[in-house]
């Protein structure tokens, strides 16, 4: 086998490992996008909800001790309790004025499934449902103090009339009959971010100390996408303590089922595939952080919490908190992004938060994941579609990585003119394999060839194609992204089959038992593998029987691979074939090699009467 050969073959099996590790520990996506965090009419027909201590240390709203609820349609929970509208550009929902509580939040421009008539994603769901989730704020009391404080049952007073809306913000009132007025003004701007102020009037005739609270609740184990490269969980920055991120699982196996912090410029809350809520306290203010989990009954339960320092309030004054809460999308614009050259502002600069952009879960290779998406959100705002963002990115790809092909490409044309003087060394030194080495070596460095060169565009090529990856799966940019045709979301695998022609056929063979895992594999992949093909037939075929069986099906074995990988990767994959075989000719045809793409071709479908002969 000669050199050639060899990096050659090194190149593609360095490949296969890289695809083969990220089948093996990378669960593969499935053709439909995981529900939504929270839950469906049938869930919420099928599930019961039981009580969990709040922050606060009361019961959620409605509840009683040891009482299990059961649960409730959507809309008979939200009618249980007086309400105040959310509406804003972004978002649809409600204020519970029983506890104060955000808990009815839904993203008016994202959907369930591509179809632009299914239900809106619901984020935040009131207690009473399935799968609560909610944002309470509020005051709690030292040990030893005697105060009356708002809890989960306490029906709030709303101060004028109005739904909450971008500048016109909404005012609660509670008097506790002792001295305490409580007020809590809620505002929403145009996307995502709540800010709540609550104040304490203390008319009493003696001061009261309390403490200042914020906590994001959720029952039962929100589903995840399974994917070991992407964070679903509880997520915060920690002050000097940097980015904390821990899985639901993780919490739960921990012996207090608890994971305090003590710091400032902090911020925390849960993070799913592309939703999240997070408090974002004031930068400067010192916070005790809770990342926790509980079991109330069968149902498991999971919190993140901060309480700020207590605040002694004398009579005839007034004591005041800050709260901020995000809630929403994990749009890169509106979450923002740290990258030099190219800083997005975002909340993350806005609000002076420390390293917000963590939110969105670029991975430890940040560093090449987040230009790949910057390069491809600039081709998109020039052509409006992220596919012909991807294929422009490719090509730009190509040209900064030209003299380095450059220099390959010419390598392997070198390569192919010396192969008679390797033939011969071969012929002369049959079994002294290091004196052919020697000689060898002697030829590549009188005609300047580089024999590692073969390796070095595929070897590019990887970290490429992880970081496209990587972006099309944590970016919700990508989400329900359509390319043209039947690719109406860029994220996800090709959804036709070839197994069922395409469609013609009335059936699912994916649900076939044993071998339906295998029987997946699109139109897109199959013009990869197709292209991978050509890419291989520029070269000559290897001598050696199990070489070229090896070569003949790895464009096989690599449609398989990728036909459940996002399709907008797989037409990268492809596309980038393409180019690779137009510039390989160029280049190798300018330094003099022929090129066998055709004579290849000819040779794979009409054996000549001269190979024949030689095989009988």
């Amino acid at each position: 086998m000669n050199n050639d050969q060899n990096n050659t073959i090194l190149a593609f099996v360095l490949s296969a490992l890289v695809l083969a590790l990220w089948w093996y520990f990378v669960p593969q996506q499935k053709r439909e996008l995981p529900p939504p965090p929270q839950q469906t009419q049938q869930q919420t027909q099928q599930q019961t909800q039981q009580p969990v201590p709040s922050p606060s240390g009361t019961l959620l709203p409605g509840e009683a001790p040891g009482a299990i609820e059961p649960a409730r349609s959507r809309e008979a929970a939200l009618a249980a309790a007086p309400r105040v509208a959310i509406e804003t550009p972004t978002l649809s929902g409600s204020i519970s004025l029983k506890g104060g509580l955000i808990d009815d939040v839904s993203l008016r421009q994202y959907r369930e499934t591509v179809d632009p008539s299914s239900p809106a994603i619901v984020l935040m769901s009131p207690t009473g449902t399935a799968n609560p989730y909610f944002a309470e704020f509020g005051w709690t009391v030292p040990q030893g103090v005697n105060a009356k404080t708002p809890g989960a049952d306490t029906v709030w007073t709303q101060v004028g009339t109005g739904g909450l809306s971008p500048g016109q913000p909404v005012t609660l009132r509670w008097d506790n009959g002792a001295g305490l007025e409580f007020r809590r003004t809620i505002a929403v701007d145009d996307k995502y971010l709540f800010t709540i102020k609550d104040e304490v009037a203390n008319s009493g005739a003696s001061p009261v100390t309390l403490v200042p609270f914020a906590g994001v609740l959720r029952y039962g184990t929100p589903a995840t996408s399974n994917l070991s490269l992407l964070h679903e969980g509880m997520i915060g920055v920690m002050g000097e303590q940097g980015e904390q991120e821990i899985t639901y699982k993780a919490i739960e196996e921990k012996d207090n089922k608890r994971e305090r912090f003590d710091a400032t410029n902090a911020w925390l809350g849960f993070t799913d595939k592309y939703w999240a809520t997070a408090l974002l306290p004031d930068p400067a203010a010192r916070v005790q952080a809770e990342f926790g989990a509980g079991l109330r009954g069968s149902t498991k339960t999971y919190h993140t919490t901060y309480q700020l320092d207590p605040q002694t309030i004398a009579p005839g004054s007034t004591g005041s908190a800050m709260a901020r809460l995000f809630a929403g999308a994990k749009e890169v614009g509106v979450v923002g992004v740290n990258f030099p050259f190219a800083n997005v502002g975002g909340y993350n600069k806005e609000l002076g938060l420390n390293k917000f952009d963590l939110l969105i879960d670029w991975g430890r290779l940040y560093f090449i994941t987040k230009p790949m998406f910057l390069l491809l959100d600039m081709f998109y705002r020039w052509f409006g579609n992220f596919g012909l963002a991807i294929l422009a990115v490719t090509v730009l790809l190509k040209l900064v990585f030209f003299p380095l092909a450059n220099r390959s490409f010419a390598s392997m044309a070198k390569m192919k003119k010396v192969q008679p003087q390797l033939q011969e060394l071969r012929e002369r030194f049959p079994d002294d394999k290091v004196k052919q080495q020697q000689e060898m070596m002697e030829i590549y460095k009188r005609e300047k060839i580089n024999p590692i060169a073969g390796c070095l565009p595929v070897l590019i090529q990887i970290p490429v194609f992880w970081a496209l990856y990587k972006v099309l799966i944590v970016t919700i940019e990508m989400r329900h992204a359509p390319f043209y045709g039947w690719i109406h979301d860029l994220s996800a695998p090709d959804p036709t089959n070839v197994f069922n022609l395409f469609g013609l056929l009335p059936l699912d063979p994916t649900h076939l038992p044993l071998v339906g895992a295998f029987l997946v594999m699109g139109a897109w992949p199959l013009i990869m593998g197709v292209t991978m093909w050509f890419q291989m037939k520029l070269n000559p075929a290897p001598p050696d029987p199990t070489q070229k069986m090896m070569f003949d099906w790895m464009p096989v074995i690599f449609t398989f691979m990728l036909s459940g990988f996002s399709s907008g990767l797989v037409i990268y994959w492809a596309w980038n074939n393409i180019l690779t075989v137009i510039q390989q000719s160029v280049i190798m045809r300018r330094n003099g090699a022929r090129i066998e793409l055709f004579d290849n071709l000819r040779n794979t479908f009409f054996k000549s009467k001269g190979n024949a002969g030689g095989r009988a």
